[in-house]
């Protein structure tokens, strides 16, 4: 896999190009952070924690196939 950095401005949107499927994946966490415009990933995680039980609950498939992926953090660490 080849992680290659967004082409956007501001803020980061962290994404991983897999070259064998040929398959493009976002960090969800990331546009949750610029479209309800918070101002630090935490936030952002929260808010998608809560989006997400609310989707299980409601009986949505729309989450089911989200899958973590390690990606480089803010401060280099991969998370």
């Amino acid at each position: 896999m080849k992680i290659s950095p967004p082409e956007f401005d501001s803020p980061k949107i962290r994404r991983v190009y897999d070259e064998d499927t040929e398959t493009l994946w976002f960090s969800v966490i990331d546009v949750v952070q610029v479209l309800t415009q918070q101002a630090d990933y935490q936030t952002a995680r929260e808010y998608w924690n809560q989006l997400n039980e609310r989707l299980n609950k409601e009986g949505s498939e729309s989450a089911t196939n989200c899958h973590r992926l390690k990606l480089p953090a803010a401060d280099g660490k991969i998370t």
